[in-house]
């Protein structure tokens, strides 16, 4: 007969009410509250892309997202002070596809982020954002993370996006069709597998 009858009450509840009431159980029973995503990006006022490779959040995380996870997933993302996101690297293609293109695409199109191509940015407003983040737009800040020689690289990449001054690397880059030679004299065999 229980069984019945809270099958009814479920039937007449509608899911959010029932919900509702799940977490009003876990708030009132002072059970340690979960958080998910978008909530952490509030609670520590950095965007999703802070932590995560992928920018709405969820999947592989950051060396600083790994560290936030680590230390019990605190308010305060830890920064990173003196670790280089592409030590190294020179090249300002290479440099925004490590750095950029998760978000506003290979070719400056835009995905999550803002589209860079054409969008006739200033060098002082691109560097700003690189260094500072834009919290709202939910761009994380990269202040600390490239060497000064990098940043300049970067910025003028980003900037010959924006102007039309540079053209976007190529969706794809063409490979010849492959070719299979065989040097008979090499194998005593002859050419073939296994």
């Amino acid at each position: 007969m229980d069984h019945r009858r809270s099958a009814l009450i479920r039937s007449l509840l509608p899911p959010a009410l029932v919900a509702g009431l799940i977490a009003l159980v876990f708030l009132v029973s002072g059970l340690p509250s979960a958080h998910a995503l978008p909530e952490y990006a509030t609670r520590t006022g950095e965007p999703c892309a802070t932590c995560h490779v992928n920018p709405g959040g969820g999947g592989p995380r950051t060396m600083r997202g790994l560290l936030w996870a680590a230390q019990g997933r605190p308010d305060q993302v830890p920064p990173l002070p003196n670790v280089l996101i592409a030590p190294g690297v020179t090249d300002g293609v290479e440099l925004y596809d490590i750095a950029c293109a998760g978000c506003h695409g290979r070719q400056g199109e835009g995905l999550f982020g803002t589209a860079l191509t054409g969008a006739g940015l200033a060098r002082g407003k691109i560097r700003s954002a690189i260094v500072r983040g834009r919290v709202r737009s939910g761009m994380p800040a990269f202040e600390g993370q490239f060497t000064d020689e990098q940043l300049r690289t970067l910025v003028d990449y980003v900037y010959g996006l924006s102007t039309g001054a540079t053209e976007p690397p190529p969706e794809r880059y063409p490979l010849p069709p492959g070719q299979l030679s065989c040097a008979s004299e090499a194998l005593p065999s002859g050419c073939g597998g296994n």
